[in-house]
């Protein structure tokens, strides 16, 4: 069955136009750009749509290569794959569901990527262990759950970012851009349909002003 809103984020067990299931995604660029990746049915996955893909690695193309990823909120594991694909030095995808993790680690031994793993743990519980800080962190958490200025207030206090790292955002576009911790500062700011997504960066310099 259509869906009635086509800007509407799609979620996992629909279908979209004649029947076809939404349990896979596609590589946009890099070393497997064009690959399907296949994603277990669990009902909280919402992979990020691919046009906004595309939008935030054109953001990212100077970073991404050589970098170290935390995919906090893994899913379908299409933003940390997306990553790797475009040569990041590392990617840790963090989720609490048994069955991503279990996809995300069987994915990268198919792919021959030994550059990714995949840990099983609820997002706060993960933050609250000692830190070796990352380049970038994606964070899209389901829309249900608010959870995003918790989140980054725990990646700020715990050191899990470096100066000058940036964090991409995720979340319902009518929330808003969500509350960054002191020293965060936006760059990016956009939409797609009912999707808002942003761009933060930890800047050191703001840091010592504080």
């Amino acid at each position: 069955m259509p869906r009635k809103n086509p800007n509407a984020p799609i979620h996992a067990g629909s279908t979209a136009g004649r029947g076809r299931p939404l349990f896979v995604l596609r590589i946009i660029g890099g070393e497997w750009r064009g690959r399907k990746i296949r994603f277990p049915p669990v009902s909280a996955i919402r992979p990020t749509p691919d046009r906004v893909r595309e939008t935030l690695f054109n953001w990212l193309q100077g970073v991404i290569p050589g970098s170290r990823c935390l995919d906090l909120y893994a899913g379908s594991g299409a933003l940390g794959l997306e990553a790797l694909s475009r040569g990041a030095r590392e990617v840790v995808f963090v989720d609490v569901e048994p069955a991503v993790v279990r996809h995300l680690s069987d994915t990268l031994r198919e792919l021959g990527c030994d550059r990714g793993r995949a840990a099983r743990a609820d997002a706060r519980d993960y933050l609250q262990q000692p830190a070796t800080p990352f380049d970038v962190i994606f964070l899209d958490p389901p829309f249900a759950e608010p959870v995003l200025p918790d989140i980054c207030r725990l990646i700020e206090a715990g050191g899990w970012l470096k100066a000058g790292g940036l964090v991409y955002l995720e979340a319902p576009a009518a929330a808003g851009v969500p509350e960054l911790p002191a020293g965060w500062k936006l760059l990016r700011a956009k939409r797609a349909g009912e999707v808002g997504y942003h761009l933060a960066r930890r800047d050191a310099a703001d840091q010592a002003h504080t």
